[in-house]
C-alpha cells in the first residue's frame, strides 16, 4: 500500500534491454554513443593544446559520469556546492575544485574537513572571507587550495582586476593552513554569445585582462600554477591561449538548445559535440492543432526557454505554457501531430537544471537501456 509505514514506492528502473518504447515517462535520456563521442572529442581536444581537463560536474551531478570523465584522462572535476564536492568525494573522486565562493560558518567547516580526505581548491573574492576559510582549515587540520577569483563581468563574482586583485592573492599566499593556486577567470557571458565574432572578441578582452593580471602578480613575486577557466562555448579559445592551462567545460556531455544556438568560425551551427541528452516524453491527449504531452515543468527546465522537440516524424515546437504535469506541442510549418501514444525527446535550453530535477539517468544504446545512473547530487 503506497505511504505505507515503509515508506512510499520508489519509482521502478528500468533493467538492461528495456527497449526505450517501453520506458515510463518523463524519463531522462542519454544516447551513450553521443555520450561517449563527446567524452573523446573534449579529452582528444584538452589533449591536443596540452591543457588540463577538469570537466564542471554541476552538468551532471553524478559520479559514475564523472568517473566515466576521469578515466579519459581528466584531472579532476570542479563543482558548484559543498554539498556537490561532498558526493564527488563520497564516490571516490580525489581532486575537486569547488568553482565558487564559500561563505558561512558551516559550510567553511565542511570544506575545511572534506580538504582533510582530498585535495579541494576553492575561490575566494573577500579578504574576510579568505581568512575565516584559513581559521576553519587550521581547526580541521587540513590544507585547503585556494584560486582567487577575478572578475569580468556585471553581476558576477570575483575580486576586481588590478590592486585588489593583487591584495587578495598576497594574502592568500601568506595565510597559514592555505595554499594558493592561481586564478579563476570563467568567461560566463560568453558562452552563449551565438556569433562567433563577437564570442572570440569577448575571449580576447578576458584573455588579455587575465595575462595582464598574472603578470602583475609575478612581479610581486605571487606566481599562478593554474589559471583555470572556459566553457563548452569557448573551450577552444581557451585551451589555445597560451594564457590558461586548465579548461572547465560541462555542457559538453549533454549539449543542450542553448549551445545549438551558436555559431562557428565559419557561421554554421555549433556541432563540435552531439546532443546526446533527452526528456523522452509521450503524448497523453490530442485536440484541434496540438497535442498534449507527459512532461511539464517538473520534467524539463525552462530557466532560459522552452527545449526544441523532436518526434519520429517531425521536428515540433512546444508551446512555453508548460503545466506542472504536460505540455503543449503544436507542429511546425503545418506538418502532422504525432499520434497518441508516441514518444517525442525534448532537447532541454539548459541541460544542468533538468538533470537536477531527476533522480536517475537512463542510458540508452540502440534503442534499448544499457545502464542506470544515479544524479547522487541533486538537489543542493
Amino acid at each position: 500500500m503506497a505511504g505505507s509505514a515503509a515508506g512510499p514506492r520508489r519509482r521502478r528502473l528500468p533493467p538492461p534491454g528495456t527497449p526505450e518504447a517501453d520506458l515510463d515517462t518523463p524519463a531522462l535520456v542519454v544516447d551513450l554513443d553521443a555520450f561517449e563521442r563527446n567524452l573523446d572529442r573534449m579529452s582528444e581536444a584538452a589533449g591536443k593544446a596540452g591543457v588540463a581537463l577538469r570537466p564542471h560536474a554541476k552538468t551532471h551531478k553524478s559520479i559514475a559520469v564523472a568517473r566515466l570523465q576521469i578515466e579519459r584522462g581528466a584531472a579532476g572535476v570542479c563543482v558548484q556546492t559543498v554539498w556537490e564536492a561532498e558526493v564527488m568525494a563520497a564516490g571516490g573522486i580525489r581532486d575537486i575544485f569547488l568553482t565558487n565562493e564559500v561563505v558561512g560558518a558551516g559550510k567553511l567547516e565542511r570544506a575545511a574537513r572534506l580538504a582533510r580526505e582530498v585535495t579541494l581548491a576553492v575561490c575566494v573574492d573577500d579578504p574576510g572571507n579568505l581568512d575565516e576559510l584559513g581559521r576553519a582549515a587550521r581547526r580541521a587540520g587540513a590544507v585547503v587550495r585556494v584560486m582567487v577569483e577575478m572578475n569580468n563581468a556585471d553581476y558576477r563574482a570575483g575580486a576586481p582586476p588590478g590592486e585588489p586583485l593583487l591584495r587578495l592573492a598576497v594574502q592568500a599566499n601568506d595565510t597559514p593552513s592555505v595554499d594558493f593556486l592561481g586564478l579563476q577567470a570563467y568567461n560566463g557571458a560568453g558562452q552563449h554569445i551565438s556569433g562567433y565574432p563577437a564570442r572570440l572578441a569577448s575571449y580576447r578582452r578576458l584573455a588579455a585582462l587575465v595575462e595582464e593580471n598574472i603578470d602583475m602578480l609575478a612581479r610581486r613575486g605571487v606566481h599562478c600554477r593554474v589559471v583555470s577557466g572556459a566553457g563548452t562555448g569557448t573551450y577552444e579559445l581557451e585551451a589555445a591561449s597560451g594564457v590558461f592551462n586548465e579548461i572547465q567545460p560541462g555542457s559538453y556531455v549533454f549539449m543542450d538548445a542553448g549551445y545549438l544556438a551558436n555559431r562557428d568560425r565559419s557561421g554554421a551551427p555549433f556541432r563540435d559535440f552531439e546532443v546526446s541528452l533527452y526528456v523522452l516524453t509521450t503524448v497523453m491527449s490530442r485536440s484541434a492543432g496540438a497535442v498534449l504531452v507527459d512532461a511539464g515543468l517538473k520534467a524539463v527546465s525552462l530557466g532560459n526557454g522552452p527545449p526544441l522537440v523532436r518526434g519520429a516524424r517531425a521536428l515540433y515546437t512546444l508551446h512555453t505554457r508548460l503545466a506542472d504535469e504536460h505540455g503543449v506541442l503544436m507542429p511546425d510549418n503545418g506538418g502532422d501531430l504525432p499520434p497518441l501514444g508516441e514518444q517525442v525527446r525534448l532537447i532541454p535550453v539548459n541541460c544542468d537544471p533538468t538533470v537536477n530535477l531527476y533522480d536517475h539517468l537512463i542510458g540508452l544504446r540502440n534503442g534499448r537501456v544499457e545502464t542506470v545512473w544515479t544524479v547522487d547530487a541533486r538537489g543542493y
